[in-house]
């Protein structure tokens, strides 16, 4: 094999592997970019109402005597952590309150306290 034919296969190879390179950096973009989609998908899960009593404020959970959630859970006396600490500050025991759960996930959003009915 002379000098100008291995330099001839020498730049062929060389190309090959450049082109096989950026192929692969392309797929792994577009897996990454895939990938960036999926939480996205997991907060489509379904949502159920929450109402119940608290029966004790913790430092980041409350522990709350729910009502049935029909599909969900039958009424129980469970601790839950909730979504935003801040609402620790405002519900006391004895509030009567609603949230909403969502499948796989214990965390109480969006909580509120329920006003007392007026007699």
């Amino acid at each position: 094999m002379d000098l100008s034919t291995y330099n001839e296969c020498y730049m062929k190879t060389t190309t090959t592997v450049r082109i096989l390179v950026y192929k692969l950096a392309l797929l792994f973009a577009l897996t990454c970019l895939i990938a960036s989609f999926a939480p996205a998908q997991q907060t489509a899960k379904k949502s159920y109402r929450f109402k119940g009593k608290v029966e004790s404020v913790g430092a980041r959970t409350l522990t709350v005597a729910n009502e049935k959630i029909e599909g969900w859970m039958e009424a129980m006396t469970m601790s839950y952590p909730v979504d935003k600490p801040e609402v620790l500050k405002t519900v006391k025991v004895g509030d009567q309150i609603t949230a909403t759960v969502y499948d796989g996930d214990s965390t109480l959003h969006d909580v509120h306290v329920v006003p007392p009915a007026k007699k």
